[in-house]
């Protein structure tokens, strides 16, 4: 395997997500809330992400404390899945429940599919990781 690419995440207070490294070199967001804070650090890490993202990876985003996605979250979304570098990602979205999995389906739906990660949505975590564990293809 190759180098792992530096985390490079820092905690701020307000902020209502934490970062770590996967064993399989991607990353797990933890979720608590989706304030314009949060929503903001989020974006701005992202973006730093994608800029030099050099390899396929594994991303799982757990929002099972968020019950609902705002407005300026999905619009962020949208933005970031459909960076040319985002299809270099497979991620696994887990939810608290099929309302907020339908939600973000309807975002992961409006990013452009030519660029888009690979967005699996689920609501049982070792579901999630099963299908992150799949062998990567190249987009």
């Amino acid at each position: 395997m190759s180098k792992v690419k530096p985390l490079n995440w820092k905690a701020e207070p307000g902020v209502g997500y934490m970062v770590a490294r996967r064993a399989d070199g991607g990353m797990q967001f933890v979720f608590t809330d989706l304030s314009e804070k949060t929503v903001e650090h989020w974006q701005n890490f992202s973006e730093e992400h994608l800029l030099d993202a050099d390899r396929l990876t594994r991303n799982l985003y757990d929002l099972r404390a968020v019950k609902q996605i705002p407005e300026d979250a999905m619009r962020v979304a949208i933005r970031l899945n459909s960076d040319p570098s985002a299809r270099k990602i497979r991620l696994a979205v887990v939810v608290a429940n099929d309302v907020v999995a339908d939600a973000i389906r309807k975002v992961a739906a409006l990013a452009d599919t030519n660029f888009a990660a690979a967005i699996h949505i689920y609501t049982d975590m070792d579901k999630a990781e099963t299908w992150l564990a799949e062998p990567l293809e190249v987009a």
